[in-house]
């Protein structure tokens, strides 16, 4: 037997969180594209608490391409079960998704929804290749699925088009806009996703151009819960906590943010009810997470790795590094950050160091590892460079980049592949080092795409980058990295 609506009541005698409200009462007021497992624990998840209140907001899910999603829902009529992983794990069936579209096989049925007049949120999470952006940002006319909406927008495949054929429609019909609303994790996503809607509009349909720019809203939003992918094992656990089968369901930590820009407009969710961010700061919040979460992530991952973890979780059960990383989280990258409203800093650090801590969250260090010439420029070297400006230590902050230095001569030595876009670079490089310390620090300040001149030749960083970098050289279990740690600071 499958999760169905028929047996949603009887699971809460079992512990089961389940919706409480009249789900055949339940409009529809979203449109979604990406029906992936992040959306359905973070977005949806929020909506669900909503309709608790207002029923008008039931979620239309659209696929741009894999019917997986439609399968596994329909026949559960949308339901489906969220395992949060924690110390004390929960499961929760959500109630949210009225309705699956899968676009190709019906387009017309897709911009009905977006439409309608119900319809005041068309909101995505396509990953940052669904937006078909070029190198500079703007949209990619070279890429074929654009391509083909410009020549066809009555039927098109990409989300831009998709946005563009129903504005048009709506402006036709007289219809006030909807609020398009990117959650993909991407910096500035709401700004990137109007200009490639504008510009797809300046193409093809100059006359509805100046309406898009002038009365279309596309706020900037930050999102955050890691979300382990749906295996066996999952469903084997939600089988037994449900007493029936669940086609797809999903996981994640308990810890879950989201922070949409302050310009909704028309009839909206009740969204701050439920533990939505609204903010005329986006970027702050965003600011904080890079340096904050992904830049302690970026540290963990190359120290822990160097020291034989392969985890997030056991690397922090590492009480040195744990700590080291701590301090640098609290004393040297807290200073430089301006918190926005509603963001309490110290909090903050506090459950990203509770979230590193969960054991029932296999997050692996060697996949945070992956491109760290894309990672690092944005996790910490903007903080060594104001610490530099302020006067300020930069004695930790050297070590995640002294422990990556470390980790591809590593690689290379043990014949591992290096995943990221400057791999042959990197390899060569690492294979002229010797384990001089001023010369293989000099080869890796060689890469100009991660380190600017000046700060290369800074002589108070490269001082400290080569302490550190010597300190982790003999780094190869938990108690070497224990003893290279120790004072730095």
């Amino acid at each position: 037997m499958t999760l169905a609506p028929a047996s949603v009541a009887a699971l809460a005698s079992r512990g089961v969180k389940v919706p409480t409200y009249d789900r055949a009462a339940v409009g529809i007021g979203i449109v979604h594209f990406g029906p992936g497992a992040f959306h359905r624990v973070h977005q949806a998840c929020y909506v669900d608490d909503v309709l608790h209140s207002d029923p008008r907001w039931g979620i239309c899910e659209v696929s741009l391409h894999s019917t997986g999603v439609r399968d596994a829902l329909v026949p559960q009529a949308g339901l489906y079960t969220i395992a949060i992983l924690d110390e004390q794990s929960s499961f929760r069936v959500i109630g949210s998704v009225k309705e699956v579209l899968v676009a190709p096989e019906s387009p017309s049925a897709v911009l009905e929804r977006m439409v309608a007049p119900t319809t005041t949120v068309v909101s995505a999470t396509i990953t940052e290749k669904g937006y078909c952006l070029n190198k500079e940002g703007g949209l990619d006319f070279s890429h074929p699925d654009v391509a083909h909406d410009l020549k066809h927008p009555e039927a098109p495949k990409t989300f831009v088009g998709f946005l563009a054929r129903a504005l048009r429609i709506r402006h036709d019909r007289g219809l006030e806009p909807f609020n398009a609303i990117s959650c993909d994790n991407l910096a500035d996503n709401g700004h990137r996703l109007r200009r490639a809607v504008l510009e797809f509009v300046r193409s093809s349909d100059p006359s509805l151009a100046a309406w898009v720019e002038k009365e279309v809203t596309f706020p900037c939003t930050m999102v955050d819960s890691i979300t382990p992918a749906t295996d066996d094992a999952l469903r084997a656990r939600v089988k037994e906590a449900l007493g029936v089968e669940d086609l797809w369901p999903v996981q994640r930590e308990f810890f879950s943010q989201w922070v949409i820009e302050n310009k909704l407009r028309g009839p909206q969710p009740d969204w701050a009810s439920v533990g939505v961010t609204i903010t005329d700061d986006v970027a702050g919040f965003e600011r904080a997470k890079l340096r904050l979460l992904n830049g302690a992530h970026s540290t963990l991952a190359y120290t822990g790795s160097l020291a034989g973890y392969e985890t997030v979780s056991s690397a922090m059960s590492d009480r040195a590094l744990a700590t080291f990383v701590r301090q640098m989280m609290l004393e040297d990258i807290r200073s430089g950050l301006a918190a926005p409203q509603g963001l309490d800093l110290d909090r903050y650090i506090e459950a990203v160091l509770r979230r590193f801590s969960n054991p029932t969250i296999r997050h692996l260090l060697s996949q945070i590892a992956w491109d760290g010439s894309q990672k690092l420029p944005f996790r910490i070297l903007p903080t060594i460079a104001e610490n530099l400006a302020a006067g300020r230590s930069i004695a930790r902050l050297c070590v995640p980049l002294a422990a990556w230095f470390h980790f591809i001569r590593w690689m290379v030595r043990h014949d591992r592949q290096i995943m990221d876009p400057l791999a042959a670079q990197l390899t060569e490089l690492a294979k002229s080092c010797h384990g001089d310390v001023a010369h293989d620090v000099g080869v890796f300040l060689g890469l100009e795409k991660v380190f600017s001149g000046e700060l290369a030749r800074n002589t108070k960083f490269r001082a400290a980058l080569e302490n550190a970098y010597a300190r982790l050289s003999s780094v190869d279990s938990p108690a070497r990295l224990s003893e290279a740690l120790a004072g730095i600071g």
